[in-house]
């Protein structure tokens, strides 16, 4: 386990090892909860959360139907990307 300080303006760095782990860069904001033992920090989602009824159908495909075997090969690629 890693260890940091607060600064004299009230900052914590992240270990340079774990910004390099979940790949956060300059400008990455954090969600700060509160818990019972701490402080908790969660990188913020970069857009915020939809409903798949909001975006159904608001995207076309040109070109042949895909199969649900190419579907699930594309959700895998996207899970590992991740």
């Amino acid at each position: 386990m890693e260890t940091t300080k607060l600064s004299s303006k009230g900052q914590v760095v992240r270990p340079k090892s774990v910004r390099e782990q979940h790949g956060w860069g300059p400008g990455t904001e954090f969600e700060v909860e509160t818990t019972s033992d701490g402080v908790r920090l969660r990188a913020k989602a970069p857009f915020p959360k939809t409903e798949f009824a909001q975006v159904f159908g608001s995207v076309r495909h040109a070109g042949p139907a895909q199969t649900l075997a190419d579907r699930d090969a594309g959700i895998r690629a996207a899970v590992t990307r991740r």
